[in-house]
């Protein structure tokens, strides 16, 4: 059996996680942990050979560091990486042949919806994105909403932008911020747990692809399966869809 820790224990999703791992007769829930505890000692004491991490984006880089020089494997679900972040982890999990799975996303709806995006821009390469979390969530946008406008970007090359540019009234900006010409937009309000529409359009025609987590469940199924599938790799794994 896997031995599991959990990071971030206390949260809803830490507890979710925790009681999924309990009843996965292939993983073994050794240890959880959370803010103030000594992760590291945490790690070796129970010889968690994976370390699920679901905290705050202000510790993030601390964590995985932790996580891969305590000799263990990590699952992120931890967001707010950068891009120079996860070229750091990529370098540091390779030079200690750990592996560092970091998943914005691990419903496997959001990941399918993702790939869908992608394959319709190709098609009507004028997207916009808005995303729907509860008015907890520290960070926007979602990691799912910029790795989103990546896959397009990376598909399509460059997205169409609108034909005029709006005038803003407003010191900030209203049309979303801009991931290359796709606009993002973040919605923060109670009685949301995760949503996000994918809004492409054409002459005389729109279409529409939304994924809604009703509730945490649904990220549970991949954060198992990326445990069993993560044992023997090594670097950075960004992406659920990278062991789908």
């Amino acid at each position: 059996m896997l031995k599991i820790l959990i990071n971030g224990a206390k949260g809803k999703m830490g507890r979710a996680v925790a009681a999924a791992v309990q009843a996965d007769t292939e993983l073994a829930l050794v240890g959880q942990t959370d803010a103030g505890d000594d992760l590291a000692a945490a790690i070796k004491k129970s010889g968690a050979q994976i370390v699920v991490d679901f905290t705050q984006p202000s510790v993030r880089m601390t964590n995985v560091r932790v996580i891969i020089n305590s000799g263990a494997d990590a699952v992120v679900g931890t967001t707010g990486f950068t891009e120079e972040d996860l070229k750091i982890i990529d370098a540091e999990s390779k030079k200690l042949k750990r592996a560092a799975l970091i998943a914005p996303n691990f419903a496997i709806g959001a990941v399918l919806l993702m790939q869908f995006a992608a394959q319709a821009a190709k098609y009507l390469p004028s997207v916009e994105i808005v995303e729907y979390h509860h008015d907890h969530k520290a960070d926007a946008p979602s990691g799912t909403a910029i790795k989103t406008a990546q896959l397009i970007n990376e598909a399509v090359g460059r997205t169409a932008p609108p034909v005029v540019e709006s005038q803003e009234f407003l010191p900030e900006r209203s049309q979303g911020a801009r991931f290359g010409n796709i606009r993002i937009h973040a919605v923060r309000l109670p009685g949301f747990v995760a949503t996000q529409e994918v809004m492409l359009g054409a002459l005389g025609q729109r279409l529409v692809l939304r994924h809604e987590t009703i509730n945490r469940e649904s990220f549970l199924p991949g954060v198992l399966l990326a445990c069993k599938k993560i044992s023997g790799q090594i670097g950075l794994i960004y992406g659920l869809e990278k062991i789908l």
